[in-house]
């Protein structure tokens, strides 16, 4: 929408939307292609070489890196930036494929952890090499090593600003 856009005559004033200048437009709209074209990539390459989603894979991902290779559902589902429904009917599917099973919570039992099973680990680590190449190819090879610098903090930035109360996909402590 252009930013000259006004209310016509006799239409109740509202506040003018702070519409973004070009500068910021030709920085927003290869921001959005790319929050759109990326996820679709790694999906396309994941399905491809390993039959398995993007979403699948950071599920897989996720629980290999806990310690145990378990982790409470909704902790997994914070870092798989998913809703709890969302990964449970994943977790429903992975099971069914033999890599993952769920058992309560021995904490408190009204939990719901999810383990990766040792087909689960080994279907991650067959898949990983062709997923990490695609990274590369498609982000990492794309920039030097300031950019990359720069592309760690202005996402840990717009992250902080979407949800400043989850910890930073693949750190171990908050935001920094």
């Amino acid at each position: 929408m252009q930013a000259d856009t006004k209310p016509r005559t006799g239409e109740a004033s509202v506040q003018e939307p702070r519409w973004l200048t070009s500068d910021e437009q030709e920085a927003w709209l290869p921001l959005a292609a790319m929050v759109v074209k990326l996820p679709a990539l790694f999906d396309a390459q994941l399905q491809r070489d390993a039959g398995i989603t993007f979403f699948e894979y950071l599920v897989l991902a996720g629980l290999s890196e806990a310690p145990d290779r378990t982790r409470r559902m909704s902790d997994l589902a914070a870092q798989a930036n998913a809703s709890l429904s969302r990964l449970s009917h994943v977790v429903k599917r992975l099971e069914k494929r033999g890599w993952v099973h769920r058992e309560p919570c021995p904490k408190d039992g009204r939990g719901t952890n999810a383990i990766l099973t040792d087909a689960g680990w080994a279907k991650l680590v067959a898949t990983a090499p062709g997923h990490v190449e695609a990274v590369r190819h498609l982000v990492i090879d794309a920039l030097n090593s300031t950019q990359l610098r720069h592309l760690q903090d202005i996402s840990h930035q717009i992250l902080r600003r979407i949800d400043p109360d989850r910890p930073c996909l693949g750190a171990g402590e908050p935001w920094d």
